[in-house]
């Protein structure tokens, strides 16, 4: 019989990477949504809609920031692991 494995503590920054992962995903649908008029010949969407897109780059940064955090947090890590 094989043990699992217990799960890992999510890491700083672990959290804002899934968050900003979320964003950028709606932000991308936005954008598919934004362009296709223009393919469709239709009437294009209000402004609002290009503001929606806009969170592709939003969650993008906020993913960014979430890998600088668990890079700090293991640089600590690793610092104090040495210091003793």
């Amino acid at each position: 019989m094989t043990a699992t494995p217990p799960a890992a503590a999510p890491a700083p920054g672990d959290g804002l990477v899934r968050v900003g992962g979320i964003v950028f995903v709606v932000g991308a649908v936005a954008t598919l949504v934004t362009v296709a008029p223009l393919f469709l010949g239709t009437e294009p969407f209000p402004t609002v809609a290009y503001a929606v897109s806009m969170l592709m780059g939003v969650g993008f940064l906020i993913a960014a920031a979430g890998v600088l955090r668990s890079v700090a947090a293991q640089r600590r890590q690793a610092k104090s692991a040495r210091s003793r």
